[in-house]
């Protein structure tokens, strides 16, 4: 990493009792993309959403995000406001620059947020080292000669025996 911060993407997290796959398929009609739609083991459905272009802040890809949840069918309106969990998570890589970083909202889009019954969490990404493949030591043993390893009243004896 270069060790300036700096915002990543914003995703639209979704959990409800119902199937979310007929809502997946509005989203990705209307250009927002599913990463996720499955049911989980105990039950609950799960979904999650990002824009196909990704801004230099959240605000954007909110307000897209947003536009196509305030165009929704009244069904899949249904669906939505079925939904358990809807929670715009906003991402961050993390580092040491600059010295004060910041991100805003605009009252309208909280309004249009809070309208549309949606979250706000925002996560933080610690600063990594870039992660390499070790590489694997080969194992190289020392091998003596057996001449060095045998006491030597035993090789006079071998010698002996062959003839050297």
């Amino acid at each position: 990493m270069d060790g300036v911060i700096h915002y990543l993407n914003t995703d639209l997290d979704l959990t409800s009792t119902h199937d979310l796959t007929v809502l997946a398929a509005a989203f990705e009609a209307a250009g927002v993309f599913c990463l996720h739609v499955s049911q989980g083991q105990d039950g609950p459905w799960c979904a999650c959403f990002e824009t196909d272009v990704q801004h230099g802040e959240p605000e954007p890809n909110i307000a897209e995000i947003l536009t196509v949840v305030e165009r929704l069918d009244p069904p899949l309106r249904s669906v939505w406001a079925g939904c358990s969990l809807r929670e715009f998570n906003i991402g961050y890589d993390c580092g040491l620059k600059p010295w004060a970083f910041n991100h805003g909202l605009s009252a309208n889009l909280l309004g249009r947020m809070a309208a549309a019954g949606v979250s706000l969490r925002v996560t933080l990404y610690p600063e990594r080292e870039p992660v390499t493949p070790k590489r694997r030591k080969k194992k190289t043993r020392k091998r003596k000669r057996r001449a060095e390893t045998e006491p030597r009243g035993k090789r006079k004896r071998e010698a002996d025996k062959t003839g050297s």
